[in-house]
């Protein structure tokens, strides 16, 4: 299991680069992940995004449907794609589980990359 580190914190990671215990995410463990997963700054506007897949997540125990996030705090359409090219990066930079296999073929359907 990888351990990485941050602005003088450790967080630990699973094989796929999902933390492995969602309560230890803040907003520096967010930035530790953009930066392994490539993405190189956390705007606010991919803040909102992230905090906004967290709280669906722990409502509804799901990952949100995309257009929805993007209506939800009030972004284009295709915001989730415009601000991370690849969904799942965004669900791992919001320090959630691995999504279930229907969730991973729900983004290769919209033309998510994962």
């Amino acid at each position: 299991m990888p351990v990485i580190e941050y602005s003088g914190i450790k967080i630990d990671l699973d094989d796929e680069g999902y933390l492995v215990n969602p309560d230890d995410w803040n907003e520096k463990v967010a930035c530790a992940i953009a930066e392994r997963e490539d993405v190189e700054e956390l705007t606010k506007d991919r803040m909102d995004i992230i905090k906004f897949m967290r709280e669906h997540y722990k409502k509804y125990n799901f990952f949100p449907i995309l257009n929805a996030v993007c209506l939800n705090i009030h972004q284009p359409r295709e915001c989730v794609k415009q601000q991370f090219i690849e969904p799942i990066k965004a669900w791992k930079i919001a320090g959630l589980p691995k999504p279930l296999e229907q969730v991973i073929v729900y983004l290769k359907g919209e033309g998510g990359i994962v």
